[in-house]
């Protein structure tokens, strides 16, 4: 009765001192943690309030954090959002402002206020794989070579609902027969690649701890120690400070101290979607500076057809015979850009120029003689992907690596042909040739692979045939090579994978046959494990 006579309450006083309104807005921005929406005015939205989609009943978001314009949401009740969405917010117009006292907006986004039993502003999201795989090579002419591989990768989002999210990615090699081989000591192999945990102490500011590759820095790679970031609407700022990881083993080394910060932009429009960053890094080895530079990220899209990127480096010191300076040298530029020309065509090009990284410390003893290779590796590449029936498609791509000086030039064209929902047989069968030109090698490579289920949705199957035609200059006969194989990959469960490979390849100076065997384990939190 108590239940009731509240809920009465709540709506005679709704009546009698307010209207309904509906403030409506659209979906900005899409991210796996985060939802964006946009509104003419949020000053009538509150942190924890919820919001609808169009045609939805129930609540599909939960505020986190607003501006003027727009909030930042979490989403609720397994709703599928997408970029575009119409969102409604119901709201009461107040007309005695007596009788609510306004609430500073600092103090809702320090600790926003939640009904009884409402949903968290963070979701649950774990997801992942482990596998383990092994892969043997016997031939008749040299030792038989055997070694295992095991692979972690999993990415928990907001723990148990809470602002603790878990990252990692590990990597462990085993080759058998060098185990006793003293000389050998890559034999047994672990390395970690991402182990991070994230705390999100705000949904604007986040704090990372651990070895982590930032998505807006990549180019940077792996960072051992603490990332902060934080946004004021569209800008974002970053700081780094840690370590970087053994440039021969990747372990972790105390020696090379790192640290630097990064500022960002991100806009957003219904048409045009871009992220640029730009940054700074030093780095040291015991104390000294190793390396100094700047770095720029940019990626964009336009009307969903034209996808951007770009990514430079400059860097700022150098050491040479004791004496330092601060000129300029382009590290690396790369750009790339990928056009959907129509559903049935798309274009990719990219140019790309990399020189060698100098650490001036690391390899002080070396310095003279890499300055004098210190030219540009540059890159050109195209892809053009057509598909001009329904089930036939085909693409084409041609690569030039080249240098001022001419050493190690190569052109590289490559096509292909695929033919899908074959008659009467089924399957997919492709058809490809390979073509690389270089300085010292003349290579022609082609392949004819068949696949196709053999039990729908279980086992699946493709066999494959390919030549390998070499010819070096340095030697007068070419080298041909046959390969027969097969892969089949059994589904045991949707979440549980067997694959098994057999490759036999035939030359006539020797024999080699390869097995390749699999176990991959995925699992996610929001999925049911089904067959």
């Amino acid at each position: 009765m108590k239940l009731y006579f509240i809920l009465a309450l709540v709506v005679l006083t709704s009546n009698a001192f307010g209207q309904d309104n509906i403030l409506k807005g659209q979906v900005s921005f899409v991210t796996t943690s985060n939802i964006y929406v946009k509104f003419d005015n949020t000053s009538t939205i509150k942190v924890g309030d919820s919001l609808n989609l169009e045609g939805k009943e129930i609540p599909c978001l939960v505020v986190k954090s607003k501006s003027s314009t727009s909030c930042v949401c979490s989403v609720v009740n397994d709703c599928e959002i997408q970029k575009g969405a119409v969102v409604f917010f119901n709201y009461v117009l107040i007309s005695k402002p007596e009788l609510e006292e306004e609430i500073p907006s600092e103090l809702l986004l320090a600790s926003p206020i939640l009904e009884e039993n409402s949903e968290s502003l963070y979701k649950e999201n774990i997801n992942g794989s482990v596998s383990v795989a092994g892969y043997s090579t016997i031939n008749n002419q040299r030792e038989n070579r055997t070694r295992v591989m095991t692979r972690l990768a999993v990415n928990a989002s907001h723990i148990n609902d809470s602002k603790f999210s878990f990252d990692t990615y590990l990597n462990y090699r085993y080759i058998f027969e060098q185990a006793d081989n003293t000389s050998l000591p890559q034999n047994n192999v672990f390395r970690v690649y991402n182990l991070s945990m994230r705390y999100d102490a705000l949904p604007s500011l986040s704090v990372i701890v651990g070895r982590n590759i930032n998505p807006k820095t990549s180019s940077l790679g792996a960072i051992d120690g603490v990332q902060i970031e934080k946004y004021f609407n569209k800008f974002y700022v970053g700081a780094i400070g840690g370590f970087r990881p053994d440039i021969f083993d990747y372990g972790f080394n105390a020696d090379l101290l790192q640290y630097g910060g990064y500022i960002g932009l991100i806009t957003d429009a219904k048409k045009f979607f871009s992220q640029t960053t730009l940054g700074f890094l030093e780095q040291q080895n015991a104390g000294e500076t190793d390396r100094r530079y700047v770095y720029f990220q940019h990626n964009s899209t336009l009307f969903k057809d034209l996808n951007l990127f770009s990514s430079m480096e400059v860097d700022l010191y150098s050491k040479v015979d004791g004496v330092t300076s601060n000129d300029f040298r382009l590290t690396n530029i790369y750009i790339s850009a990928r056009y959907r020309i129509s559903r049935k065509v798309n274009l990719m090009v990219s140019y790309d120029s990399r020189k060698r990284i100098l650490y001036y410390e690391t390899f002080q003893s070396e310095i003279d003689r890499l300055l004098d290779d210190d030219l540009a590796r540059q890159g050109l590449r195209a892809r053009l992907n057509i598909r001009p029936f329904k089930f036939i498609s085909t693409g084409f791509s041609y690569a030039r690596r080249f240098r001022s000086d001419e050493q190690n030039n190569s052109d590289n064209l490559y096509g292909y042909v695929t033919w899908t929902r074959i008659p009467e047989l089924g399957g997919r069968l492709t058809l490809s040739y390979n073509r690389n030109e270089s300085n010292y090698l003349l290579s022609n490579i082609g392949s004819l692979r068949y696949s196709r289920d053999l039990v729908k949705n279980t086992l699946f199957a493709d066999f494959y045939y390919r030549f390998v035609d070499y010819n070096y200059s340095s030697m007068t006969d070419a080298y041909l090579q046959h390969y027969i194989g097969t892969n089949l990959s059994y589904n045991i469960t949707r979440k549980l994978l067997l694959g098994v490979s057999g490759e036999m390849a035939m030359s006539d100076i020797d024999t080699n046959y390869r097995i390749y065997a699999r176990i991959v384990q995925r699992f996610n939190s929001n999925q049911k494990n089904k067959r």
